[in-house]
C-alpha cells in the first residue's frame, strides 16, 4: 500500500496474535495490511469473519474481549489502495485485549451488489447499535440482527449519508419542500409500534403500558428519548432512541481540511473541550510522521486534565441534582467557572478553545500562568472535601444510588463500557497508564476503582479522578519543559509569522498551511485517549490529500447508552434517573 510508514512486523517478527491465527487457521485465511498506527490489520473473507471473531474473543488465551468499534468505509473513490483486496465497501472490526494490552483490526471487503454480513450480536451484545449504525450510514445489511432499523437518521430518510454519493452540504440538495402526502408519510413514521422496537408481550393477557421519557432533555443530559414498558412503576423494558442531536460530524470531516476540522472535534463531547482535539491531532501526526516537542506535550496534558476537571465537576453537580440535591450544583459551577477562567487565560476561549494543533498547540503559555494554576490546585482540594461531606456521605444519595444500576466487569466489557464505568467494577485499567500518550508516562497518579459497579461507585470513581487530575496538573506546573510549543515540521502548524517574513520558502509554507492545509500521506491510523467519559478514538483514512477520506469517531457514550435496558429492567422509574445521571453522557458524544 502506498505511503504507509509503519508495518505490523516488528524486529522480532509479526505480533504474536498473527502467528497464533496463522497456526490455527492457516496463513491463507487472511492477508495483512501495514498501517500507520501499527495495529495488526487483517483482511478476512465474509465467510470467515464470525469464526475468527468468536475465536479471538472466546477461545484465544488472553483474548480480545472488548469490541472497541465496528464501522465501515466507502472505498469506491479511494485512489491509494495498492496491495489491498478489491472492495467497494469495507467493514472494520476493532477489538481490544486488556490482558495482552493490545488491539487487532479485522476488515471484510464487500462488493456493491452484495452488501451483507452475518450479525455478531450473539458474540458481543454491544454490536447491536454498531451494526445498526453501519446499516443506517452505509446500507450494509447484517443478517440475523434482531432489529436492524435506522438508529441515527429519521425512519423515513432516503439514502445512506456516509456513502460518497450522498450530499455533504445543503447546497448540494434540492430546495426543501413538504407536500401533504410527504407530511402524512413522515407522521406515520413517527407512530410508535412496540413490536418494531423489539418489545413484546410477556403473556397473551398482558397489555403494554408505555411512558415516553423525552425526547426533551431527560435529566438535562441532551435531546434523548427512552420508551419505557411498565408494570406500575416497575420497568419491564426500556428502549433508548437516539439521533436527535446528529450533525453529521464524520461526514463534515470529508469536506474540511486537516486543520480546519479541529474546531469540529471540540463539539463532539462539548463538555470535554480541547480534550477532544487530542486523539484527532495525534492520529494526523501518526499519518504525517510528526514528532511533537516536549513542551507542547506537557501543555496538552495540563489542558486535557483541566477539561477533565470541568467535565467531572458538571457531572458531580448534575448527579447530585438528579437524585434530589439542589445546592451542590451551584457551588460546583463556581469551581467550573474558575477552571474556564484559567483555560481562557491560556487559550483565549472557554468551552470550545480548539487549542491543540497538528504538531503542538496554538499559543505558548502566557506570562503569569503559573500563579493562577498554583492558586487553583491549592483551592480545589478543600472544596472537594466539602462536597464529599455534602454529597457522597449524604444518606439520601446513598439510598438512591447504592446497589442501583450495578453490573459486573464481564458485563461491562461485553457492552463496550470504558472509563469510570468500567473502573467502578473494580477493574483498574486506564489508557493513560496502560498505553501512555503525550508523555503521560512521566506523571505519577493513581487509578481509582470501585467495588460494586453501581451508580454510587461510578460517581465515587470520578470524584477521585478529579484529585488525580490535580496531581497531574501540579506536576505539569513544577516540571513544565522549556522549548518550542509547536513543531517545525512542514506538515504541522504554520511557521511563526516572523519566520514567514524572513524567506520565501517559509512564506509559501505558511500560505499553503493556512489556506489549503497540509497534504497528509496516504494511510490509516487510529489513536485512542482516556477522555472524561471513557475511551475516545479517531480512526483516520487519508488518500494523500488535504482532507480526510474517512473520519471515524469512536465515542464512549454511544456504547454506554445501549446498556440502559440491561441496567434498569426490574428497577423503578426513579432508579432510571439515577442510572442516567451516573452514566455521564452528552448526546453530541452519542449522535455526533
Amino acid at each position: 500500500m502506498d505511503a504507509l510508514p509503519v508495518s505490523v512486523d516488528t524486529a522480532d517478527g509479526p505480533p504474536p496474535v498473527i502467528s497464533e491465527l496463522a497456526a490455527l487457521f492457516g496463513q491463507d485465511s487472511f492477508s495483512l495490511q501495514p498501517v500507520a498506527d501499527g495495529i495488526p490489520t487483517l483482511w478476512v473473507s465474509a465467510g470467515d469473519i464470525r469464526r475468527l471473531l468468536g475465536f479471538l474473543k472466546n477461545t484465544l488465551i488472553a483474548g480480545y474481549k472488548l469490541l472497541f468499534d465496528l464501522t465501515a468505509i466507502d472505498e469506491r473513490m479511494r485512489s491509494h489502495r495498492h496491495g489491498l483486496p478489491d472492495s467497494d465497501f469495507t467493514v472494520v472490526y476493532h477489538l481490544l485485549s486488556f490482558d495482552r494490552n493490545d488491539d487487532i483490526r479485522l476488515k471484510v471487503a464487500l462488493s456493491a451488489n452484495a452488501l451483507a454480513l452475518p450479525s455478531i450480536c450473539d458474540i458481543w451484545p454491544a454490536a447491536n447499535w454498531y451494526e445498526r449504525e453501519v446499516w443506517d450510514m452505509f446500507g450494509i445489511v447484517f443478517q440475523g440482527h434482531p432489529n436492524l432499523r435506522r438508529i441515527i437518521m429519521p425512519p423515513g430518510w432516503q439514502g445512506h449519508p456516509l456513502r460518497k454519493e450522498h450530499p455533504a452540504r445543503a447546497t448540494e440538495m434540492e430546495v426543501f419542500s413538504l407536500s401533504e402526502q410527504d407530511q402524512a408519510f413522515e407522521q406515520e413514521q413517527l407512530r410508535f409500534v412496540p413490536e418494531e422496537w423489539g418489545m413484546r408481550r410477556h403473556n397473551d393477557d398482558s397489555e403494554f403500558l408505555f411512558l415516553n421519557l423525552g425526547p426533551n432533555h431527560p435529566s438535562v443530559h441532551g435531546v434523548f428519548r427512552i420508551a419505557l414498558q411498565l408494570d406500575g412503576e416497575e420497568i419491564i423494558d426500556a428502549v433508548p432512541d437516539i439521533g436527535y442531536h446528529h450533525r453529521g460530524a464524520e461526514k463534515m470531516a470529508e469536506r474540511q481540511s486537516w486543520h480546519t476540522y479541529i474546531p469540529y472535534t471540540d463539539r463532539i463531547d462539548y463538555l470535554g473541550g480541547s480534550m477532544n482535539n487530542l486523539p484527532y491531532v495525534l492520529a494526523v501526526e501518526k499519518l504525517a510522521g510528526i514528532r511533537v516537542p516536549e513542551r507542547a506535550q506537557a501543555i496538552r496534558v495540563m489542558i486535557a486534565e483541566f477539561y477533565r476537571l470541568a467535565s467531572h465537576l458538571l457531572f458531580y453537580g448534575t448527579f447530585a441534582q438528579d437524585v434530589g440535591q439542589m445546592s451542590p450544583i451551584f457551588y460546583m459551577f463556581i469551581d467550573r467557572e474558575k477552571v474556564f477562567d484559567i483555560l481562557e487565560s491560556i487559550s483565549g476561549a472557554r468551552m470550545h478553545a480548539s487549542y491543540f494543533r497538528i504538531g503542538g498547540v496554538a499559543l505558548d503559555l502566557p506570562h503569569g500562568w503559573e500563579k493562577r494554576v498554583a492558586e487553583f490546585i491549592e483551592y480545589l482540594p478543600r472544596r472537594l472535601d466539602q462536597y464529599h461531606k455534602m454529597v457522597m456521605k449524604n444518606s439520601l444519595i446513598k439510598r438512591r444510588t447504592q446497589g442501583i444500576g450495578a453490573y459486573s466487569r464481564a458485563e461491562a466489557v461485553d457492552w463496550g463500557v470504558t472509563g469510570a464505568g468500567l473502573r467502578a467494577t473494580g477493574f483498574g485499567w486506564d489508557y493513560r497508564k496502560a498505553r501512555p500518550y503525550s508523555g503521560y508516562e512521566n506523571y505519577a497518579f493513581d487509578i481509582p476503582v470501585g467495588k460494586r459497579g453501581d451508580c454510587y461507585d461510578r460517581c465515587a470513581v470520578r470524584v477521585e479522578e478529579m484529585r488525580q487530575s490535580l496531581r497531574i496538573i501540579k506536576q505539569c506546573l513544577q516540571q513544565m519543559p522549556a522549548g518550542p510549543y509547536k513543531t517545525d515540521h512542514p506538515l504541522g502548524t504554520p511557521p511563526p509569522k516572523t519566520a514567514a517574513l524572513h524567506d520565501i520558502e517559509t512564506l509559501i509554507q505558511h500560505f499553503l498551511n493556512s489556506s489549503w492545509g497540509p497534504v497528509i500521506p496516504a494511510g490509516e491510523a487510529s489513536v485512542t485517549i482516556e477522555a472524561a467519559k471513557g475511551l475516545n478514538a479517531y480512526y483516520l483514512t487519508s488518500d494523500g490529500g488535504v482532507m480526510s477520506y474517512r473520519t471515524r469517531i469512536r465515542t464512549p457514550s454511544f456504547a454506554h447508552l445501549q446498556m440502559i435496558p440491561a441496567m434498569c429492567r426490574g428497577m423503578m422509574i426513579a432508579d432510571l434517573i439515577a442510572i442516567l445521571a451516573s452514566i455521564d453522557f452528552v448526546m453530541a458524544d452519542v449522535d455526533r
